[in-house]
């Protein structure tokens, strides 16, 4: 019996993935096609207990391309630069991005040309810094420092071949002395040629904001999508302690397919998959189902 359902199992999923490359193939035809990568802080745990192990698994998947979140004393995931890149490159998939370590002083122009030549080592296309410790968020003057840091910061990417991006929460839209940070600093005050935004469409819409809308009133400031979705709709709230509402992309609320209707307003060039917690505890079986819906629900 078992062997049955294992067989019909193997039917169902192998008409599933030739309908989905035939409706790839199609929708190639007529649009251009983002490049779909992974967040591997989705699968932190088991990059940290067998980075190759792990890298197998995701290729094994389908993913072309990985944002890292794992750079710290100059290597990453423990590997050297030139050494992790072929781990990957040997593996069919190439290396799109990196979240960089998470300072208390942020990204300091002291760091910045060392993080600058590791990442271009790996041949990145993006360096993100994705987060904004809690002390940092206090006052408009501590937003604006961080906006001209950054400013210099992607100068010294751009001397590197990499563009500088930064990847937000929902904390960020929070009112600080009056303002929106989001709106009234960063979008006002980090050049546009220097510093890309990764719209974290999961956050954003925690805070209760309109991806799409930002995007309009924003064109061509997003070059990354973090597609990430939820369970439920809730009131705007602008803390990430405890939430847990991490939805596989295409299994919760979140209409990606209106949002990839505003990809050529936004800029957009790589969507790019994360799912900070799995309800199932089974990340690496939630990546999966996030890439066959975008395949053969969401790109359709």
């Amino acid at each position: 019996m078992r062997n049955l359902h294992s067989r019909r199992d193997f039917v169902k999923m192998a008409a599933a993935g030739t309908a989905g490359a035939f409706l790839l193939s199609n929708y190639s035809c007529s649009k251009k096609i983002p490049g779909i990568g992974l967040q591997l802080y989705t699968i932190r745990d088991a990059m940290t207990a067998d980075p190759a192990g792990s890298l197998k698994k995701v290729a094994e998947i389908g993913y072309k391309y990985l944002e890292l979140a794992g750079y710290a004393d100059g290597k990453f995931y423990g590997y050297e630069p030139v050494e992790f890149k072929k781990l990957v490159n040997d593996l069919g998939m190439e290396i799109l991005s990196s979240h960089t370590q998470v300072e208390a002083q942020g990204i300091t122009l002291e760091n910045a040309q060392k993080m600058a030549e590791d990442h271009a080592k790996l041949g990145v296309k993006y360096c993100i810094q994705p987060w904004v410790v809690e002390e940092a968020r206090t006052t408009i003057a501590s937003y604006q420092k961080m906006a001209a840091d950054w400013n210099k910061v992607g100068e010294i990417m751009k001397q590197h071949g990499i563009k500088f991006g930064y990847h937000n929460h929902n904390f960020e839209f929070d009112t600080v002395e009056g303002k929106i940070p989001y709106f009234d600093v960063f979008m006002k005050e980090l050049d546009k040629d220097l510093v890309t935004m990764e719209i974290d469409i999961f956050w954003t819409t925690k805070a209760g904001q309109d991806p799409v809308e930002i995007i309009k009133k924003y064109p061509g400031r997003f070059e990354l999508y973090h597609m990430k979705d939820m369970f439920t709709k809730e009131a705007p709230f602008f803390t990430t302690v405890g939430v847990q509402d991490f939805a596989p992309v295409g299994a919760g609320v979140i209409d990606f397919k209106r949002l990839l209707a505003v990809k050529e307003t936004a800029g957009m060039k790589y969507m790019v998959v994360e799912q900070d917690l799995s309800r199932d505890n089974n990340p690496f079986g939630d990546i999966k189902t996030s890439l066959i819906n975008i395949q053969t629900k969401i790109l359709i």
